[in-house]
């Protein structure tokens, strides 16, 4: 079958023309690595367009309760820093966007989430000088310049931090997303409810780490991604049973609270009477 070339150049940029080919033109549907690849192309696709919204609710939560009360600070710190760092280091790796184009616009959300909460506590100072800050790593990280070298032939690759270094970071930044996620766990836990978490946020965080698993093994041959997916996988899915069992308990801290309260001051009322 052909296709329109208005349908055939877009299929062509995501599975390639082999597959393209063995797929569409042919119907050879027996091709397991082109079966694979493409699975694995539009799951990535997916995973980019679902980055672009993920955490939309969340901030619009935030927004609307002007409060981010339950939501970890620092996990929004930590998770920030290893997505500027992974953003950086997919970049000058030179890897398919559709392995990693979600931690653009995770990064872009998670600094209004950073903002609205620092503007909701009334630090609005910090919250520029944190913004700035992120978008300063970020530029000096990916930032490379080619010229040509003395001899006017070879084209000379520079850059602010080396590849070895970003590469050191990149694999430190599965320890630095792990961590991420233990406040939230644990501030989850303490409060016995999710607080203003939004529930499409958590679960697509698992559904989507669980399917970078198979875009990396498919498309990306590098162990230090693939750890940190696993890891994070495990992580999300924690979270993600947490929302699950809080699911009906956000108000449960304030009516046991109030429950307290009516208990005292009924105390107090007795208390008073027997004096009389």
């Amino acid at each position: 079958m052909h296709l329109p070339y208005f349908l055939k150049a877009p299929a062509v940029a995501i599975i390639g023309d082999t597959c393209y080919t063995t797929l569409i033109e042919d119907f050879n549907y027996t091709h397991v690595p082109c079966i694979k690849y493409a699975i694995s192309k539009g799951l990535g696709l997916g995973i980019v367009a679902g980055g672009a919204i993920v955490k939309v609710p969340q901030i619009i939560k935030i927004v609307q309760a002007r409060s981010a009360k339950g939501i970890s600070f620092y996990a929004y710190m930590l998770e920030t820093l290893a997505c500027v760092i992974s953003l950086a280091y997919n970049v000058r790796s030179k890897n398919p966007i559709s392995t990693y184009g979600e931690t653009f616009f995770v990064t872009l959300q998670n600094l209004a989430i950073i903002g609205l909460m620092l503007r909701y506590s009334g630090k609005n100072t910090t919250a520029f000088m944190i913004l700035t800050s992120f978008l300063f790593l970020g530029n000096i990280l990916s930032r490379t310049a080619e010229h040509l070298s003395a001899d006017g032939t070879t084209i000379v690759q520079t850059a602010l931090v080396s590849m070895d270094l970003l590469r050191f970071l990149q694999t430190a930044t599965i320890p630095i997303n792990l961590f991420s996620k233990v406040p939230q766990i644990v501030e989850n836990y303490k409060n016995g409810s999710t607080g203003q978490l939004s529930a499409f946020t958590i679960f697509n965080y698992f559904a989507g780490s669980l399917a970078r698993v198979y875009t990396t093994l498919t498309e990306v041959d590098d162990i230090i991604i693939l750890s940190g997916f696993l890891l994070s996988t495990l992580f999300n899915c924690i979270l993600a049973l947490q929302m699950a069992l809080y699911w009906n308990s956000a108000s449960t801290p304030s009516k046991v609270k109030s429950e307290k309260s009516d208990g005292s001051s009924s105390e107090t009322k007795k208390r008073v009477k027997k004096l009389d």
